[in-house]
């Protein structure tokens, strides 16, 4: 198939992009990477008036170490962050490898990908397990709005139509923290039936504090709350894992599809929370 007629827009700055965002509103779609956006006008799935174009726009593809953490623009791509992270940041880097292909991740960009919100992809999960944020501007100003309130439903944030993503944060890991990442899917590339993400510190011995973002299993990623405070001045055991992801997956109310039944996500979603974090303790502990 191909697209609905739309009118475009290639605006050369930020100024000129957010001031056809408030023309426009819910008529204009966003496109940076493409990636989700253009399958969807390819199937009529979406159907904007209006095609803002942001690849003009100079200065919008940096990766720097900004506010404890990482600044990235909202025309930073997948594989340029994939590269950054190899030498310090194997986290991120795990993560990405999880996202489509080699190609794919060459034309997404990060902010594309969060934007987009899909429940099964892994950046929204990762920037909900650090506790990241992203800097929405619009024609009245800019703001900052924490993972922890961006992520609504299925594909919707609290971004509002109006406003462009103009950079995404992510902070680094707490100190004496280690992390693990993992994923089931149908092969590789494909969108997640089940993915975790978890973030362990340790101290004397015990867990100080756990993070667990969860994807897949519901209308958005979402923080396993009941596992991170059944787990808050545990001791980092195999049963301490499985007894507070026993905690959380009884709360999770996955979808059912073709893929797999709601049952099969919540059971895989137990069994993954188990070994992610078994993952961050040891990397926690460190060598030896």
């Amino acid at each position: 198939m191909k697209p609905a007629p739309f009118e475009y827009h290639d605006p050369r700055s930020i100024d000129e992009a957010v001031a056809l965002l408030a023309r426009h509103g819910a008529d204009a779609k966003v496109l940076a990477g493409g990636q989700s956006l253009i399958p969807l006008l390819a199937f009529r799935l979406a159907r904007p008036a209006v095609i803002v174009d942001i690849n003009r726009i100079p200065g919008l593809d940096y990766v720097r170490n900004e506010h404890e953490g990482l600044a990235i623009g909202a025309l930073a791509r997948q594989r340029q962050l994939e590269r950054w992270a190899l030498d310090g940041s194997p986290f991120l880097c795990t993560a990405l490898r999880h996202v489509g292909h080699a190609a794919i991740r060459t034309r997404g960009t990060i902010a594309g990908s969060i934007a987009h919100a899909d429940p099964a992809a892994e950046l929204p999960a990762l920037l909900l397990c650090l506790d990241g944020s992203v800097m929405a501007r619009s024609s009245s100003g800019q703001r900052e709005i924490p993972a922890r309130e961006l992520f609504v439903s299925h594909l919707t944030t609290a971004v509002r139509a109006d406003e462009l993503i103009t950079e995404v944060r992510l902070p680094g890991l707490p100190d004496g923290a280690g992390w693990g990442f993992l994923e089931v899917a149908r092969r590789h590339g494909d969108f997640a039936l089940v993915g975790v993400a978890a973030v362990v510190a340790l101290r004397n011995g015990r867990i100080a504090q756990a993070r667990v973002a969860l994807f897949g299993c519901g209308a958005a990623p979402v923080r396993a709350t009941p596992a991170e405070q059944a787990l808050a001045g545990q001791a980092p055991t195999r049963g301490t894992f499985a007894a507070a992801a026993r905690e959380a997956a009884g709360t999770l109310t996955p979808d059912a599809d073709l893929h797999a039944s709601a049952e099969y996500r919540r059971s895989v979603a137990h069994t993954l929370m188990v070994r992610a974090l078994a993952a961050a303790s040891e990397r926690a502990r460190g060598p030896g």
